[in-house]
């Protein structure tokens, strides 16, 4: 098999620099098993960070974790706008970001914790309700206080579910919650 040598790398057979062949030159097959190994070590990586699986997370301020599922919720978001298929980086852009707005997170929040939903676990609600309770020192400027309010709650809630290593019912509550606020991709 031969050996890729990067921009600038001397070929010890020939002292010289080799040009560059990069991912175009690797076959598809590599390609994806490299891929799966970087995301592998970059999710164990992230594990790493986390805190302590001994740690409690109820014991974390609402904004903390509210901080956290922003980033979580916008990647959720951003992954379901990109599974709908190519089109240009501006229109994904403002597909997203009517998702990620307090106004859509609130109508989110909503959704999940209608009385007749049955979505959200006792244990997510009170997660959920923590968040809601919180008292930021700002509010968004695009949003009333309660849909700002509504908006901590959810991600509060992202935040936790992603750091129980809940990834799948994360997924599934945003999922339901946007299905029924009817939330176009």
């Amino acid at each position: 098999m031969e050996e890729r040598l990067t921009h600038g790398e001397t070929d010890a057979r020939s002292e010289t620099a080799a040009p560059y062949k990069g991912a175009a030159a690797k076959t598809p097959a590599s390609t994806r098993g490299e891929s799966r190994n970087f995301r592998r070590e970059l999710l164990n990586a992230f594990r790493d960070a986390l805190p302590e699986k001994e740690a409690d997370l109820r014991t974390y301020s609402p904004l903390a974790l509210a901080f956290l599922g922003d980033a979580v919720y916008a990647v959720i978001a951003r992954t379901l706008v990109f599974a709908k298929g190519s089109m240009p980086a501006e229109k994904m852009h403002n597909r997203s970001a009517k998702l990620v707005s307090a106004k859509a997170q609130a109508a989110v929040g909503d959704a999940l914790t209608a009385p007749d939903a049955g979505i959200l676990t006792e244990e997510e609600l009170d997660i959920y309700r923590r968040g809601r309770n919180a008292n930021p020192y700002h509010t968004a400027k695009n949003a009333a206080r309660t849909e700002y309010l509504k908006a901590t709650a959810l991600e509060t809630l992202c935040a936790y579910l992603y750091l129980t290593d809940r990834e799948e019912r994360l997924f599934e509550v945003i999922c339901a919650g946007m299905r029924r606020t009817e939330l176009t991709l």
